[in-house]
């Protein structure tokens, strides 16, 4: 191989590299995986919420980040607060759940 063979080979070798670094996750920030793994729970939270007739999925806010579900936004009564959050933890991905809702 000739030097600009080799000078060409160490810059997409070093491209290559910060990509992959790039997309890594971190304590604050998911990858890519995790971000589509993430949007699969909260797809399916937002299914089973909608599917209830005791929660108003409207007005609930649904958010994932690493497995944990936040919910928030505003529901009717206690009752419904605790039916939004049985059902988010019956989700297959779903580690915990922070319960931000308010009664109105």
């Amino acid at each position: 191989m000739n030097k600009f063979s080799k000078v060409i080979s160490a810059a997409f070798l070093a491209v290559a590299l910060v990509s992959v670094v790039a997309c890594a996750p971190t304590e604050t920030r998911s990858g890519t995986g995790q971000y589509i793994d993430d949007t699969v729970i909260t797809t399916k939270v937002k299914a089973v919420l909608i599917e209830d007739p005791m929660t108003k999925a409207t007005e609930i806010n649904v958010e994932t980040f690493k497995g944990v579900v936040q919910l928030s936004g505003f529901v009717s009564s206690q009752a419904a607060s605790n039916r939004a959050v049985e059902l988010a933890r019956g989700v297959a991905g779903v580690k915990s759940v922070k319960n931000d809702m308010r009664i109105k």
